[in-house]
């Protein structure tokens, strides 16, 4: 039995991580929480209220042979810190390598570091998806921290006895997403007219399912130590196309208007919304072609399917 510590357990991507390795025999799950409250249900617990360079780790890493490190400062919208860059380093660098120190001294094996595809950067041209080997181009304080984690991951992992998995998702979505994915739902939903009728971009999402897939698949696979990894569905939509497969879900009649592009981008600049514009109208594309290869992984689950489960949680949480 594989004896695994689990980082970011409350997150979006944490909790499903922890549910789906809590119904295998084969590992021994603990998680890690930012306060008493939080998962009093899970039956092995350690409480780490930060996430920086300070924390002592030796407890939690006690028997541990892998570390799933989903914990972070996440991307925000609105950032309200004057210094970011600073506020991103010390938890997603600083807490990062520390606690990738201490799980190298305690004897842990592999270390499995949930990255972002915005180390890659925020955008792709047509027909040049990101690959993993790519020069890093990270355009943002978040982008920054977790490039720079990666490369100190990947320094420490040449020092020491313990190999380094990293994983670079593209936009997640599945039961509970928020933010601009749970926007869409609602506007949808709502019936009101979006002037998103005529994108042509192509951007790839990959599925919490097809997410947790992988996560579990690198914690035993021989060949994951020391790579990186980008994941997404395989299936790359249109911002328009993605609308409507999600209007179908719920059965709801799409009203969009083919407003050209250079409008949208004029109104964006008008309104302030030029970042919001800029994730609907361009491309992000990845090559998961490694990863498939390298590992012998396939996604799980279709993004139809996907879709469709995602929104069926919508309206059962909306009831």
């Amino acid at each position: 039995m594989t004896n695994i510590l689990l980082t970011g357990a409350t997150g979006f991507v944490g909790k499903a991580v922890a549910d789906k390795i809590y119904q295998k025999d084969t590992f021994h799950l603990s998680v890690v929480v930012r306060n008493e409250n939080q998962l009093q249900d899970y039956p092995n617990r350690h409480l780490i209220p930060d996430l920086n360079g300070h924390i002592s780790w030796k407890s939690a890493l006690d028997g541990v042979e892998v570390v799933i490190h989903a914990a972070a400062r996440v991307h925000v919208m609105q950032e309200s810190s004057s210094d970011p860059l600073t506020e991103f380093r010390k938890a997603n660098v600083e807490g990062t390598l520390n606690l990738a120190r201490q799980a190298a001294e305690a004897g842990v094996r592999r270390f499995i570091f949930i990255s972002s595809i915005k180390v890659n950067g925020e955008r792709t041209q047509p027909g040049k998806p990101f690959r993993p080997d790519d020069d890093p181009a990270p355009k943002d304080a978040y982008g920054v921290s977790k490039m720079e984690a990666e490369r100190a991951l990947l320094e420490l992992s040449a020092k020491v006895d313990m190999d380094v998995v990293i994983i670079r998702p593209v936009l997640v979505y599945g039961p509970g997403v928020k933010a601009n994915f749970l926007n869409m739902m609602k506007w949808l939903n709502s019936g009101v007219p979006l002037p998103l009728g005529a994108i042509h971009n192509k951007r790839s999402l990959v599925a919490l399912d097809n997410l947790v897939s992988l996560i579990l698949t690198c914690i035993e696979h021989p060949a994951a130590g020391n790579n990186v990894f980008l994941v997404s569905d395989g299936e790359d939509l249109s911002t328009t196309q993605l609308l409507r497969s999600i209007s179908n879900a719920l059965n709801r009649k799409a009203i969009l208007l083919p407003v050209p592009l250079w409008a949208l981008k004029m109104a964006a600049v008008i309104f302030g919304r030029r970042e919001f514009s800029r994730r609907l109208c361009s491309s992000l594309q990845v090559d998961i072609g490694k990863t498939c290869d390298l590992l012998n992984w396939r996604p799980e689950i279709k993004v139809d399917q996907a879709i469709l489960k995602t929104t069926k949680h919508f309206l059962e949480s909306r009831k």
